[in-house]
């Protein structure tokens, strides 16, 4: 045998033997696997045990939000959370009104600058140059409380040819005797105040005299 024979087949030899140590070693590297064995980064979990995040749950106890109550508790009467409790809201109080017998006004005749104050009682009429005042309530206040005197009047004109014709049905205000003061060509009228009495006679006593 050549020197070239021999070294090929010491060549054969060195590598089987290099192929026969990397199969030990690979056998030693990987070790043998279990299915059912835990990883080494899988911790074994309990099915029946509560996660980490999940306390357990007493179906028969309270929530957290939700406090005990006994069966048989009762509401005692007269607890600001009995249902058949209820509260009566306070009425307003309703403001005072004094009903008068006399409705005092003032007029002036435009031609001759005279203003004139005069009283005249309720339902009666009064003529005052061509107008015929009649008022049909007159309403004050107390004096613990804001003025406000008001009367519901009406006002008639006596034309030239004797004919009476209505010129204002409505509400004249003391406090503001410019908002529905009766204003004519010649003469003006407005209410001054209501009053309890008065120095002229009523109608009924001065038809009795």
């Amino acid at each position: 045998m050549s020197i070239f024979s021999r070294i090929s087949m010491g060549g054969l030899t060195v590598a089987a033997a290099f192929a026969a140590f990397s199969i030990a070693a690979a056998q030693t590297l990987e070790a043998p696997v279990d299915p059912g064995a835990p990883s080494e980064f899988e911790a074994p979990v309990d099915p029946g045990a509560p996660t980490e995040f999940e306390a357990p749950v007493d179906p028969g106890a309270p929530t957290e939000f939700e406090a005990p109550m006994e069966p048989d508790a009762t509401m005692e009467p007269g607890s600001p959370l009995e249902p058949d409790a209820t509260v009566a809201p306070a009425a307003p109080a309703a403001p005072q009104r004094i009903t008068n017998p006399v409705a005092e006004f003032a007029g002036i005749d435009k031609i001759t600058g005279r203003i004139i104050t005069f009283d005249v009682y309720i339902d009666e009429t009064v003529q005052f140059g061509a107008l015929q005042v009649t008022p049909r309530i007159c309403y004050s206040r107390p004096q613990t409380e804001e003025p406000k005197t008001d009367s519901f009047v009406e006002v008639d004109e006596i034309t030239l040819d004797r004919k009476i014709r209505r010129i204002f049905t409505g509400w004249m205000f003391a406090e503001s005797p410019g908002l529905n003061a009766v204003e004519h060509a010649v003469y003006d009228v407005w209410l001054k105040g209501c009053k309890q009495k008065s120095e002229v006679p009523a109608p009924d006593a001065a038809k009795t005299n």
